[in-house]
């Protein structure tokens, strides 16, 4: 695999002449460090991936202006990369906003405040900063920011969801829309503070694009009537959900909200319309890999509960990375990864699966991260991969026991180098 490096911000990205994938860079970089006997733990991000979404993105929903949610993977890899594409950025918090404000990231217009729930001080300084688009569900927010940031461009989160979401919002974020939303919208004119725009949330992770449906038609009507109160609506957010890992589904998605965003919101009106995919960007680009530092044979029982396993072998496996590490999207994000074995079975290794059960690394027995699965039999030593690790993981992980996050390790081919950077560095 010929290689080269460039820089994306200060980090270091391999370069290759031809199309690879995270699973054979993996084998590459465990080989290597098993022969410099080196067990720890490594991610790898592939750019190519962010970029091919970025670029369906724009094909599929063309009318919506993706700013991704930081929250979701604050990796300045990631962040440079979404940034030269062109995004904007949902932040949730000031050291959110000067993410994006120190690495000259985005322009503020490119920025909005997108949390209902807003610390004093950090909204002073948005303010400082001129990140002026911030998002609001109650009159007493309402209050707090006209107090702080008078001249602040609302956004008022209206409360729609898919109860079977990943990670349902609409219980704490979003007010109601038929009744309460009007009279924020009233309240709002009365104080002299301006709405731009409405903004929803169906749920990370939505499994019912349905959700999207029903929230632009309220997003609809509540424009009429925020115009009809003298405020100047010209921006739809329609928020996060979509899926990071499954092109079907969201091109599914991406139907109903094309079709609904036209029927209520025609190109001749020219609102603005922007989203705030998180994991849509985020979670197939990265993948862990982790080495197992022990391994315990028991009874399959154990494993299955079922006592008619009790003479059977079951395998548990303790890898040195886990649920307060990258995989804390277990305990966060109601997401269950799914490993195996990096290199296949051999004669050596046969291939013959067992119960098995995958542990972090940690003394804590909450660090479980596979209850039960079937895998091989493994050793000390193996590494095992975990595609699909890009959302809510290493923004969220700890040191825990003093076992650190895996080092990471970035890649792109030479064409989407070229899409990217090539006539800037005039090449």
């Amino acid at each position: 695999m010929t290689h080269r490096f460039e820089l994306v911000g200060d980090t270091k990205v391999a370069i290759f002449d031809g199309h690879v994938d995270n699973e054979i860079i993996a084998h590459t970089i465990a080989t290597y460090r098993t022969q410099k006997k080196n067990d720890e733990p490594f991610g790898l991000m592939n750019l190519n991936t962010v970029v091919e979404h970025f670029l369906d993105w724009k094909l599929q929903l063309p009318r919506v202006e993706p700013f991704y949610a930081v929250k979701c993977n604050n990796d300045p890899v990631l962040l440079k990369t979404l940034a030269d594409l062109g995004t904007g950025f949902d932040c949730a918090s000031k050291a959110e906003i000067n993410m994006i404000l120190d690495g000259n990231l985005a322009p503020t217009d490119k920025i909005i405040y997108a949390h209902p729930c807003k610390t004093r001080s950090f909204i002073e300084h948005a303010r400082k900063y001129n990140v002026k688009m911030m998002t609001f569900d109650n009159e007493e927010e309402l209050q707090k920011i006209n107090g702080l940031y008078p001249d602040a461009e609302l956004v008022l989160r209206i409360a729609v969801s898919d109860p079977s979401a990943q990670c349902p919002l609409g219980i704490k974020f979003g007010c109601e829309p038929s009744e309460v939303a009007p009279k924020l919208l009233q309240k709002s004119a009365a104080m002299g503070m301006k709405v731009i725009g409405i903004s929803f949330h169906v749920g990370s992770g939505c499994n019912d694009p349905a959700a999207f449906q029903l929230a632009i038609s309220y997003a609809r009507n509540l424009f009429d009537i925020g115009k009809s109160m003298d405020h100047d609506m010209y921006l739809l957010d329609i928020g996060g959900g979509f899926p990071g890992n499954d092109h079907e589904k969201f091109s599914r998605f991406a139907s109903i909200i094309r079709t609904n965003i036209d029927e209520y919101f025609p190109p001749s009106e020219n609102v603005r319309i922007i989203a705030e995919p998180g994991r849509y960007f985020a979670s197939a680009s990265i993948s862990i890999t982790t080495n197992i530092i022990s391994a315990t044979k028991v009874p399959a029982s154990r494993i299955t509960k079922d006592d008619g396993d009790s003479d059977k072998d079951g395998y548990m496996y303790y890898m040195n990375d886990g649920v307060y590490g990258s995989f804390n999207c277990i305990l966060f994000d109601h997401f269950q990864p799914t490993g195996r074995p990096l290199f296949p079975s051999s004669d050596i290794i046969p291939s013959e699966e067992y119960p098995t059960t995958v542990w972090g690394p940690t003394c804590d027995g909450l660090d479980q991260v596979e209850k039960e699965t079937k895998m091989r039999r493994m050793q000390v030593g193996e590494w095992l991969y975990y595609p699909d690790m890009g959302a809510y993981t290493k923004v969220c992980a700890t040191n825990f026991n003093g076992f650190e996050p895996p080092t990471y390790y970035y890649f792109m081919d030479n064409t989407t180098w070229s899409y990217m950077y090539a006539m800037e560095n005039g090449h």
